[in-house]
């Protein structure tokens, strides 16, 4: 009898042993990576995660465009894509971004993915707070770029100030840029002249043609002695005024017979490119 208490005893402990050593074996196949990892792996692969996270936001730095025409050239499908969706000339998009993002490296560009300067109005997503017309105001903070090119089609064919706008040719990009200060997009006096200028300096017509398939043409700016007038606003530099007119640090020196780099607010400096004939 002791005998076989003790044969039923053993023959348990080994039955539970192997369990134990089953489920053990289950617990390490399904082991999930944290999101920590998940984070790097989008990151590594270029897309997007799921959802904003601490970990995520810490993943996705900011890379600040070295030459005004890389920011162009990365952005342009999407300005091209927007166009065909919601009517805006590309040309406009694209000028816009350049002028309002500083062409990428505007202090709010960089940690807010906002290239358009929208503010907060009422948006239910995430934010930041950015000194503009009075200090610390609130504007949209966007994930990914391209949301913010979205928001902008958007925040332009949801205002009724806008509609004759989409009454011009489509690719009527000087119709469309004094359109814009007239509906009171902004309230620089000089704001269509520059985005015309962004657009004829690089071409950005052209992107209208592409999408409406009409002809590309090539542009080739003719001397002018039209003075272009950038007024300055806190937080900018020499450095990024001068990117933002695809000009160098020394030539709007030159322009404005500066003998420093002190600037200060409200300061009007003349950014007019200097074609040199070509």
């Amino acid at each position: 009898m002791i005998k076989k208490v003790l044969t039923l005893f053993i023959l348990s402990l080994l039955l539970i042993g192997c369990g134990g050593s089953k489920r053990a074996a289950k617990r390490k196949v399904s082991v999930r990576p944290s999101r920590t990892t998940e984070t790097r792996t989008a990151a590594r692969n270029n897309t997007p995660p799921a959802e904003t996270t601490k970990e995520t936001e810490r993943a996705y730095v900011y890379a600040p465009f070295d030459k005004v025409e890389d920011y162009i050239e990365h952005f342009a499908p999407i300005a091209k894509e927007e166009m065909r969706l919601y009517k805006i000339p590309a040309s406009i998009t694209m000028a816009q971004a350049v002028l309002e993002s500083g062409a990428g490296n505007g202090n709010l560009t960089k940690k807010a993915n906002n290239h358009f300067g929208i503010k907060c109005h009422n948006w239910t997503g995430d934010v930041v707070y950015h000194d503009d017309d009075e200090k610390g105001e609130c504007f949209r903070k966007y994930r990914d770029p391209k949301y913010s090119f979205r928001d902008h089609s958007l925040f332009l064919t949801g205002r009724s100030r806008y509609a004759d706008l989409f009454d011009l040719e489509p690719d009527d990009y000087k119709g469309w840029a004094r359109g814009l200060r007239k509906a009171g997009y902004a309230t620089d006096r000089k704001y269509p002249e520059k985005l015309i200028a962004i657009i004829e300096r690089y071409a950005m017509y052209n992107y209208d043609a592409e999408v409406l398939g009409t002809k590309i043409k090539e542009y080739k700016p003719e001397p002018s002695n039209a003075v272009s007038i950038h007024t300055v606003k806190k937080g900018e530099t020499l450095y990024s005024i001068s990117r933002m007119y695809n000009l160098t640090v020394d030539e709007l020196k030159k322009n404005n017979g500066l003998n420093n780099n002190t600037i200060s607010i409200g300061q009007q400096l003349n950014v007019t490119p200097q074609y040199n004939g070509f």
